[in-house]
């Protein structure tokens, strides 16, 4: 542990004091009755003439003393409540204890009446108090000046880098953040209302996988001693939840963790949270329309609106989006018709001469998506789906009628970012395995796209898989759009950084 401060060393003293008065400043119970706003509202409810006892318990986060008295406010996670405390209401000794051993910051209980003191303010009057936990490190002062008649807060705690490794400290100063996160949780609430109400079934696949795959991401490797055997954390649900509907089941979701062992960026963790559904007897355009309207459902249910703003954009997500073919939506935007550059070596020059440069290896797909994210992507503010992707970089999504080389795929934009991804699936067995082994062909073996071969899933499509769609969608981008946050650390509770040293 580290070497205490000067200041944590005078609390510690302060601690030690209130155990030798008796009281323990870390006992192992309370008694709470009512939370702040509880407390309120009884009194509210009850009338001013009668008397209402309560217990309330929350951290301190004012002090005020005023000769024989003290105002203090308590909060909880419901809110702050003014306390009061006077000299005649409780002895010299405990009042002592209050005034000079208790801390801002300080987790107390307080005990008494509901009042209103002469300046309108709800108020606890103390019969009596006790310490719940001393807090030995004090919080980042809150500061509040008047500014042209309005209230400005300054925070003391807001260099995101701390704010990160401490998210404790950043969640107890930072209303705005805990508010973030009670929005996290409504989002994935609606996620799961609009897919029950539809007959969908949640369910739970392996985290711990033999065999990686459903995505184009390098794993996370780690080893089972007892069964001497490496395993992958997942990269996707994908192959698991399309083994369900081989058994019978016709609609499926998961909302869980995924790992992919890749870059960090403001819209990438190597640990995020995704939503997958699949459906049987559906293809890549009804859902289009399923998640159009899910997104829509869920911005109405979080923020009261399908209208949002993201980053000074106003953004409307409700139904219908935009629909653009992924050919037409490079020759707007990036001026280029990929049906003039069938080959690698056609396309590859061409980005050449506009001053790219590919990596190399990088298959004709690979550099289309390429040139999506560098010229479409930033465009796509409105939400807007583009459909219609080269099969080398899709392989588990079926090919268009007529046209081999393109499959039924679509991923959907908001806000110039990638916000979800859906096929046609691949239910051919005997296709889905030459995929497989293009891939291996193909790509080289250290390629984030190259899907290993998966025989068990191939056998599972030999039973037979019926025809379907699936989607998948990283829920904290979603959530990033709809509270209004450019960095997806914003919206992980606990995000990857790097360590200290």
């Amino acid at each position: 542990m580290e070497e205490l401060s000067e200041l944590e060393r005078v609390r510690r003293e302060k601690m030690q004091a209130i155990r030798e008065a008796g009281m323990p400043p870390f006992p192992h119970r309370t008694h709470r009755t009512h939370t702040t706003q509880q407390a309120i509202a009884a009194f509210e409810e009850a009338g001013e003439d009668e008397q209402i006892m309560v217990a309330i318990a929350g951290r301190l986060r004012s002090i005020r003393k005023m000769g024989k008295s003290t105002f203090a406010h308590v909060e909880d996670e419901h809110g702050k409540l003014q306390i009061y405390l006077r000299l005649d209401e409780l002895d010299e000794d405990r009042m002592k204890l209050f005034n000079e051993y208790v801390d801002l910051g300080d987790f107390v209980q307080a005990e008494g009446t509901m009042m209103r003191t002469r300046s309108g303010e709800i108020t606890l009057k103390i019969a009596d108090f006790s310490m719940l936990a001393k807090a030995i490190t004090p919080l980042p002062a809150i500061k509040e000046e008047v500014v042209d008649g309005e209230t400005v807060v300054h925070h003391a705690f807001r260099d995101p880098e701390a704010r990160y490794r401490q998210r404790y400290v950043d969640l107890a100063v930072n209303e705005e953040v805990r508010e973030i996160f009670r929005s996290r949780a409504r989002i994935v609430t609606a996620i799961r209302e609009f897919l029950d109400e539809r007959g969908f079934l949640e369910v739970e696949t392996p985290i711990l996988q033999p065999i990686y795959g459903g995505a184009a991401a390098r794993p996370f490797t780690t080893h089972h001693n007892q069964l001497h055997q490496d395993l992958y954390l997942r990269i996707s649900f994908e192959l698991y939840l399309k083994r369900l509907l081989v058994g019978g089941f016709e609609r499926v979701y998961e909302i869980g963790r995924d790992f992919r062992n890749e870059g960090v960026s403001y819209k990438h963790n190597p640990e995020f949270t995704q939503i997958e559904y699949y459906i049987a007897y559906a293809d890549y355009n009804d859902v289009m329309e399923l998640t159009e309207q899910m997104v829509g459902f869920i911005a109405q249910q979080t923020t009261g609106s399908s209208k949002i703003e993201y980053q000074g954009q106003r953004i409307d997500l409700s139904p219908p989006w935009k629909r653009i073919q992924l050919r037409e939506a490079l020759m707007e935007f990036a001026d280029v018709d990929i049906q003039d550059h069938p080959t690698v070596d056609s396309l590859r020059k061409l980005m050449l001469e506009r001053g790219h440069e590919p990596r190399q290896g990088s298959s004709r797909g690979q550099l289309i998506e390429s040139l999506l994210v560098n010229y479409v992507e930033p465009k796509t503010i409105q939400p807007c789906f583009l459909y219609d992707y080269p099969r080398d970089i899709s392989p588990l999504a079926k090919s268009k009628v007529g046209d081999p080389q393109t499959v039924e795929r679509f991923e959907g934009f908001v806000a110039g970012f990638e916000l979800c991804n859906a096929f046609t699936e691949l239910n051919d067995p005997f296709d889905q395995e030459q995929r497989f082994l293009e891939m291996g062909r193909d790509y080289d073996v250290e390629d984030e796209e190259c899907h290993p071969m998966d025989e068990d899933y191939l056998q599972a499509l030999r039973y037979g898989l019926p025809p379907c769609g699936g989607f998948g969608m990283g829920v904290d981008r979603l959530v990033m759009l709809l509270t209004d946050q450019a960095n997806i650390r914003e919206v992980i509770l606990y995000p990857h950084l790097r360590s200290r040293e």
